[in-house]
C-alpha cells in the first residue's frame, strides 16, 4: 500500500448510477491471467454505506464494486460492504471513514452539507448540472481538484462512484401556487442537501433524511 493510501482514507461517493460498478454477472469467474496483484498477502477492507443493504440501484453499486475488486485481485483484496445501520448509522459514514474506523464509505456527498458546505455540489442540486455536465466538470473542468481540497481537512480522498444527474425541485402533498400561501410557510422539506427554499424564506425548515430512515 502506498504512503498516500496509508495517510488518507477513501470516501467513495455514490450518486445513483454507479459508473465503476454498474453491471456484471452475479458470480464473476476469476481468470488468473487477468488479475492484478502486488503479492500474495490478502488485504481486507470495510466499506460502510448510507444505503439499506442491497438497496436497488444505489445499494448495489458498492456490492458490485466489491465483487469487481475481488475478481481483479484474484481474491487478494476483499471489501466487506455494510448497509446503513449494520456497522454505523447512514449519516455516520463520513465520520467513520474520516476517523479511520473503516477504510471506505459510499453515499451521496450532499449528506455532508453540515460538515462541508460545498459538498452538495459534488452530487446534485435542483436545476443543476446534468450527468454529462457533472462528469465533464469533475474530470475536465477542475471539479475533482475542488472536491479533494474540500475533503482534505477531514483526511478523506473523494472518488466519484456514479452520477444521479440533475434532481427534481420537489414533490409536495399539497399544490403550491404562491409563495404567500400558508401551506408554503409551514413547509417541512425532506432533502439530501441545503433546502432550495431557504434562499426564499429563512423561516422554512428542512431535514436531511437518508433513504434508510424512510422505510425504503
Amino acid at each position: 500500500m502506498s504512503k498516500i493510501m496509508k495517510m488518507k482514507r477513501l470516501l467513495v461517493i455514490g450518486l445513483t448510477t454507479i459508473v465503476i460498478a454498474c453491471s456484471g454477472s452475479e458470480n464473476p469467474q476469476v481468470q488468473n491471467q487477468e488479475c492484478f496483484s502486488t503479492g500474495e498477502k490478502t488485504i481486507k477492507w470495510t466499506m460502510v454505506t448510507t444505503w439499506p443493504k442491497n438497496f436497488p440501484g444505489l445499494g448495489m453499486g458498492p456490492e458490485n464494486f466489491s465483487d469487481y475488486v475481488n475478481e481483479m485481485t484474484c481474491g487478494r483484496m476483499q471489501i466487506k460492504v455494510y448497509g446503513a445501520g449494520e456497522f454505523v448509522p447512514a449519516l455516520g459514514v463520513f465520520d467513520a471513514v474520516s476517523q479511520g474506523n473503516v477504510q471506505l464509505g459510499h453515499g451521496a456527498s450532499y449528506y455532508w452539507t453540515g460538515k462541508v458546505k460545498s459538498s452538495q455540489f459534488f452530487t446534485a442540486v435542483p436545476f443543476g448540472l446534468t450527468a454529462q455536465e457533472m462528469n465533464g466538470w469533475l474530470n475536465y473542468g477542475g471539479g475533482m481538484e475542488l472536491w479533494e481540497e474540500a475533503y482534505a481537512p477531514f483526511n478523506l480522498i473523494p472518488l466519484a462512484g456514479g452520477n444521479s444527474g440533475v434532481q427534481m425541485a420537489g414533490w409536495f402533498k399539497k399544490e403550491i401556487n404562491s409563495l404567500k400561501e400558508k401551506s408554503f410557510k409551514s413547509l417541512t422539506d425532506r432533502i439530501g442537501f441545503k433546502s432550495r427554499f431557504q434562499s426564499i424564506d429563512k423561516s422554512l425548515s428542512f431535514q436531511i433524511i437518508p433513504e434508510s430512515d424512510l422505510g425504503l
